[in-house]
This record gives structure tokens, sequence and C-alpha cells, in this order.
């Protein structure tokens, strides 16, 4: 295949699970920090990018090297047991960020005066409709056109002005005896680190039939996608710091409509609220498709059951009906539960405590069943450990510490 081609054709699951990084969680996180401590979180967001890049790029040579799914490998090298507790954890993660999805959407319809009763079985529609209905190529090149509406946050970061002087100050004064900020530190590592990115990723690049000839197109689509993730969570920082600081101080927000409310200043109120909603929608759908896919993928793996897009539903109905059952139940969930921040905020913290499990499973499989050549080794391998425990420890320490 002609090399641009075979660019072209690799990418995609990389920069996807990426823009679904950036979803309702990590923007109502990102936004509720800038709104709370000025621009202090940013160098945290800027720092995760090294090992966002890491670790997902395990799961891509895990995936072209094994040809095997992350829930697969775990049972295959370490047993059922393990992958079912990995599968929990999975599930943990999914449920707690389809809860986030839905609401950001009722939350965006609510703006318009719409109510959940049709925003919800709206989108369930959309999702159910999108997998259903196409091979894995057309949902991925559906979710990334969706997932492009997330730029409109680099609009409303430019239009909010932010200050030097103000970004200088705060990034050198970072109050870290503070529980509040260090519990808001957590929820950034969690909202970056998503257990169910490396099941979609790995999966996703078994699923796309990649080669070790799409390698190295496929690492850079992953390592754009990771500065693209951390720099759209940057903006929705950056913007909510600076309006903060131009209305005077500190706020807490309750809910997406707040968000919207604190930001729509910045490009007047109908536009910023139409900018601000397509972008928060765009993350939440593509969050949605991602997260629900990787927890059917996952379970079908950790199972032996089939798990390919490219098979009718009538032909995998345990793949569809679980992703299906994912969607749907979560949809009437969300019907009855408050839109509330620190719900959100909450989600994005058990993700921080589930870290170490999930880094610890890539890393040993990245350890033990890639060929010798492809393996983790010398100053790389202590990188990669060195940066994750000290990731590990501040998501954990900085949720405890928030709790008690």
């Amino acid at each position: 295949m002609n090399p641009a081609l075979r660019l072209v054709a690799a990418w995609g699951p990389g920069l996807l699970v990426m823009l679904a990084d950036t979803d309702a969680g990590n923007v109502v996180t990102a936004a509720q920090g800038g709104a709370q401590w000025g621009y202090r979180l940013l160098p945290l967001i800027v720092a995760l990018v090294p090992l966002l890049y890491m670790v997902q790029e395990l799961t891509v040579r895990l995936g072209i090297y094994t040809g095997r799914g992350h829930g697969e490998l775990i049972r295959e090298r370490f047993g059922a047991g393990w992958a079912c507790l990995s599968i929990a954890g999975l599930a943990v993660a999914t449920v707690g960020s389809l809860i986030t999805e839905f609401t950001a959407v009722a939350g965006v319809g609510e703006l318009y005066g719409v109510p959940r009763d049709l925003t919800l079985p709206a989108a369930a529609g959309v999702l159910l409709t999108v997998v259903a209905t196409g091979s894995y190529r057309r949902v991925e090149r559906t979710a990334v056109v969706i997932g492009l509406f997330e730029l409109a946050f680099f609009a409303v970061a430019w239009a909010a002005h932010p200050s030097l002087q103000g970004l200088a100050r705060d990034v050198t004064h970072l109050p870290v005896d503070n529980r509040a900020f260090r519990y808001l530190a957590a929820a950034i590592v969690g909202a970056t680190f998503n257990p169910w990115m490396v099941f979609y990723q790995q999966s996703a690049v078994v699923d796309k039939n990649l080669r070790p000839a799409d390698y190295a197109p496929a690492r850079w689509d992953t390592a754009v996608g990771a500065i693209l993730t951390q720099l759209l969570t940057g903006a929705v920082l950056v913007a909510t710091a600076s309006v903060s600081l131009t209305a005077g101080g500190p706020a807490t927000l309750h809910s997406i409509g707040d968000i919207s409310r604190v930001l729509s200043p910045v490009l007047g109120i109908r536009v910023g609220r139409l900018v601000f909603s397509a972008g928060v929608l765009g993350a939440s759908m593509v969050a949605a498709i991602v997260s629900s896919l990787a927890l059917a993928w996952g379970a079908g793996e950790a199972t032996g059951y089939r798990r390919s897009l490219e098979r009718r539903p009538f032909e995998a109905v345990w793949f569809y009906g679980l992703y299906a059952a994912c969607v749907g139940g979560v949809a009437v969930l969300v019907w009855q539960v408050p839109n509330l921040v620190w719900l959100t905020i909450a989600a994005q913290v058990i993700n921080a405590f589930l870290l170490p499990l999930v880094i610890g499973f890539l890393l040993a499989l990245a350890m033990s069943v890639l060929p010798q050549s492809l393996r983790l080794r010398g100053w790389y391998l202590w990188a990669v450990i060195g940066i994750s425990a000290a990731v590990a420890v501040l998501g954990v320490f900085g949720g405890i510490s928030g709790l008690v």
C-alpha cells in the first residue's frame, strides 16, 4: 500500500479515543477547576500528556502484535478471575462515564427548554443506530465527525482573552496543602485516564485489522490525539478561569447550565451558548459510543464471546445486547437523576482510584506477551513505571484527602 494511504488508513482509533477522553466529565472537571482555582491546574493537564501517550501507545503495540483485545489477553495470560476483576473496574468506569454523558445531554437540552423526556431517548436512539448499522470504520468516521464539534472549546478560550500575568502568578503558587485543590487534581487525573480508553483502543486496533506495517502511523495517531485532548481540556479551564478572574473571584458550578452561563458572555449569550452546547454534545456522544463499546468488547473478550462490529446484530447478540443494555439502562437512570456537577467530579475521582489496576495490567502484559524485541526495557521501561507510579499516587492521595 502507498505510505500516504497506509497513514490515512491506520489513523482513527487513537484520535477517536482521545476525543472521547475530552468528554463531559472532563469538561465539567476542567471548568470547575478553572472557576475555583484559576489557572493553577493547567500545569497538571499539560504534564499528563506524556503518560497519556505512553499508556495508549502500549495498547496499540499490544493490539497490533498480538491480535488480541485487552480483556482477551488478561484472560489468556492471568486467568478468568483476573479478567473478571478488570471487567468489574471497566464496568464501574463505563457506568460512571455514561451517567456523565447522558446528564450532559439532558443539561444541554434544558438550556433550550427541551425536556430530558425527549433528549435522552433521542441520544440513546442515535447511539444505537450508529453502532447497529455500521462496520467499525463507519462508526469510527461518524464518531470522529461528531467529536470535531469539541474544537469549539478553542474558540471559547481564545475569546476569553486569558491573562498572561494571571497565568504566571497562578502556576507559581500552587495550594498543594489545600484538600479541595488536591481533590480536584485527582479528578483531573481520573478524567484523563479512563479505564475504557485502554480496552477500546486495543480492541479497535484489532477490529480494524491493523498490522505491524501500520504501527508507526498508529503511534502518530495516538500522539496527536493525546496532545489534542489535553489542549481541549486546557482550553475549557483557561476560559472559565479567565471569566472567573474578570468577574472578581472563584465560583462554584452546579450544572451544565451554570458552566454555559459563565462562558456565554465571552461570545455573547446566544452564540456562546450555541458554541458551548455543540462542544459538550460532541464530547458526550463520542464518549458514550466509545465507553459503551469498550465495555461490550471487554466483557466479550474476557468471557470468550465474539465482539466484532463487522458482524450484524443477530450474528453477535451478546455484543450488541450488552451495548444496548448499557446505553438504554443509563439513559433511564439519568432520566431520574438531578444534574449535579459534584456527581460528575466524583466519577472522575473513582477513575483515579482505578488507575493503578489499569496500568498494572497493561505493564504486566507489555512485559510478558509481546515479542521480545517489542517489550518494554531499559530507560523507557523505568520512565513508564516511574511516571505511572507518581501519577497514580497523586490521584489516589488527592482523592482520599478530599474525602476525609
